[in-house]
């Protein structure tokens, strides 16, 4: 009997193995997430090319946060000893209305969106790992709870930070 629970079972994983890999194939990999040949990044100051100031100082300190937390890049100070460099511009930033009160019509929730366009050059060959990519985030806020578009534009550039950041890796096959 146990000869036969046996045989049965190394037929089972004969027949049914391969079939499960060709199946898994496609979905799982055990490649790196990240360009092997970059080790650190220079994070430019991002440039704002709207009529709202502040967003670009957030985004860029943020973005050096994620970079800092998520990759396994190191952001260093001096663009001469960096791999790579990243750039940006802030390129759009809007407000909208997503509900209102109904009898005075006044906003009772209101969005922030950002939209940026980011580079990455790769410092050693010259060539671009990015080139012009727009990211797009956005954040909801309510006066009534006490929060400003101050406070819906730093969620937004957190956003549009953690976006960049997945960018960053590299594509999948």
């Amino acid at each position: 009997m146990k000869k036969v629970n046996i045989l049965l079972l190394l037929l089972v994983c004969v027949g049914v193995m391969p079939v499960f890999f060709v199946g898994c194939k496609g979905g799982y990999s055990d490649e790196w997430l990240y360009n092997e040949h970059v080790a650190t990044v220079y994070v430019e100051m991002f440039d704002n090319r709207t009529f709202r100031r502040g967003l670009e100082y957030t985004l860029t300190d943020a973005l050096v946060k994620q970079i800092e937390a998520q990759t396994p890049y190191k952001v260093v100070s001096d663009r001469s000893i960096a791999d790579s460099v990243l750039s940006g511009t802030v390129v759009d930033i809007s407000e909208s209305v997503l509900s209102g009160e109904r009898e005075t019509g006044l906003p009772l929730e209101k969005l922030a969106q950002a939209t940026a366009q980011v580079s990455w050059k790769n410092l050693r060959s010259g060539e671009y790992i990015v080139t012009d990519m727009q990211v797009k985030a956005s954040a909801s806020y309510s006066e009534f709870q006490d929060q400003k578009l101050e406070y819906a534009n730093d969620v937004t550039a957190n956003k549009l930070a953690e976006r960049i950041v997945e960018m960053m890796q590299l594509d999948w096959e």
